[in-house]
């Protein structure tokens, strides 16, 4: 009982975060859910916990979707992303662990040097970076620090940016999801933990709401590094401990 509640808190602070910053929970609840649940347990869990989260970001946002946007970004992203969580289901647990940690730490660099070129992103862009970050996604679950600079750099900001990142992975983790559900990987154990932890997301995500306009670019980058650095080192420790 003390470990649901925990992952309930867990989920709720991360779906605030979210609300926020348009990215975060993914990576701040996954060590949680690995820690609880174990690697193989845990990423369709959250896999389906994702959508629910990115679908309160749509309703809390619903009127400022660029729906051009989600489109473009949709129609590759979600074939790559079922491509990609067929991937992942063949890995081993520990195998798993150590791409999520890794992946998360690597993403600083990367953040900040699609931060320095200031690129500026067209619609058959949009497209490409979908098939891309859609197969990553697929694979390692959080992928939020490359989507994020994508969407913004298309020119979106504010409630814009949130309603047209959180409906484009939307469409993302539902091909996930289904891609488990078809494999067997989804059964109703694992969709009612996954649909407790989405509720406790979704609370988050409107709570969060109130905070978006408060928070300055600077702050949403430090605070993303250091979900990265923190949720990174959890798995990685994870990974070694089951050696």
């Amino acid at each position: 009982m003390a470990a649901a509640i925990f992952v309930l808190l867990a989920g709720f602070a991360a779906g605030c975060l979210s609300g926020v910053i348009g990215t975060g929970s993914s990576i701040l609840l996954l060590p949680v859910l690995v820690h609880a649940f174990g690697p193989k347990q845990a990423v369709p869990i959250m896999a389906m916990a994702a959508v629910m989260a990115n679908l309160s970001r749509v309703l809390a946002w619903w009127r400022e979707v660029d729906w051009k946007a989600v489109a473009a970004y949709a129609v590759t992203g979600v074939p790559a992303a079922a491509l990609g969580a067929r991937t992942l289901l063949a890995l081993p647990p520990r195998i798993i662990e150590i791409s999520l940690g890794i992946f998360f730490l690597a993403m600083i660099p990367v953040r900040h040097l699609l931060a320095r070129l200031q690129w500026k992103a067209r619609l058959w862009q949009l497209a490409l970076a979908g098939a891309v970050i859609g197969f990553l996604t697929g694979i390692v679950l959080s992928t939020g620090p490359l989507s994020v600079p994508v969407f913004l750099a298309y020119g979106l900001a504010r409630g814009a940016f949130l309603a047209t990142e959180a409906a484009s992975s939307l469409a993302i983790y539902l091909s996930k999801v289904l891609t488990f559900r078809e494999f067997g990987a989804l059964p109703a154990e694992v969709l009612l933990q996954g649909l407790i932890v989405g509720l406790s997301l979704m609370a988050g995500t409107f709570a969060g709401k109130a905070l978006v306009l408060r928070m300055s670019a600077a702050a949403h980058g430090h605070v993303l590094d250091g979900l990265l650095l923190m949720s990174g080192g959890v798995l990685l420790c994870t990974a070694v401990y089951r050696i």
